[in-house]
């Protein structure tokens, strides 16, 4: 990465580290905890995350560490879902162990267009060799099908299976908070070669923020329509103190540039 970007995503991490967490990381910690050791400990996690770490790629912002926070987290919301619900607690398990899959392939196929359409078909093929039911595979493919924003969702053929899918699209909208700037942003960054020149960076900072901004509306669960805000919230606050900071303290570069 160029060293301008190397330092001012050094400067988005330190006006992060000034935000506070999440509530949502705070009144959920169990349940956190719970999905974190499925994460960690599942022997069909642990199989598809091998699998998945040694093809994914990060060129995006959308590698092992996006797909990580994104597949915890989704497995978070279906116990609070799930347990809101009424389920019983072994129903809960394998649902979050199914959801987990859907979160480690769903962003699979991100270089390609259409990628939740091809990243579900891909995933239909993987997981023939898995320990889940056609139902359940279904219900992997169709959450990952459902996950980008302002896209056509497909019909989800039970209520459980349209609670995995909102699970999965929440997690993943958690990212376009503080996760933005401190990591995805200059991960798609780095990408580029050459990168872009930094004022036309700043130029399109503007128009990144409100995209951000459209998705505070759009959660999908109880639970991701009551914190999902506070993630973007925290993310375009982050956002706005690092343009002013770029702003002033690279002015010989957007010059130049």
């Amino acid at each position: 990465m160029d060293s301008v970007y190397v330092q001012i995503r050094q400067l988005a991490q330190k006006i992060a580290s000034h935000f506070p967490i999440p509530d949502f990381y705070q009144d959920y910690a169990q349940e956190s905890d719970l999905s974190y050791q499925f994460f960690e400990e599942d022997p069909v996690i642990s199989r598809l995350k091998s699998f998945v770490a040694d093809c994914i790629d990060n060129d995006f912002g959308h590698g092992m560490n996006h797909v990580a926070k994104v597949t915890i987290d989704a497995g978070t919301l279906m116990v609070i879902e799930g347990r809101g619900a009424g389920y019983p607690n072994d129903f809960i398990h394998r649902k979050v162990m199914v959801l987990q899959c859907a979160g480690l392939l769903h962003d699979i196929k991100r270089k390609e267009k259409d990628h939740a359409i091809k990243g579900a078909d891909f995933a239909r093929e993987i997981l023939k060799d898995y320990p889940l039911s056609p139902e359940e595979i279904d219900d992997v493919c169709i959450s990952i099908r459902n996950h980008e924003a302002f896209k056509t969702t497909v019909k989800t053929h039970t209520a459980e299976c349209a609670l995995m899918s909102d699970c999965l699209y929440d997690a993943d909208k958690f990212r376009w908070g503080p996760d933005n700037f401190t990591d995805t942003v200059w991960e798609m960054v780095s990408f580029r070669d050459p990168p872009p020149p930094l004022s036309a960076f700043i130029d399109h900072f503007p128009s990144g923020m409100e995209g951000i901004l459209k998705i505070k509306n759009t959660f999908r669960t109880k639970t991701g329509e009551k914190y999902g805000p506070q993630f973007i919230d925290l993310g375009i606050a982050i956002g706005k103190e690092l343009l002013d900071v770029v702003k002033t303290k690279f002015t010989h570069q957007l010059k130049r540039s």
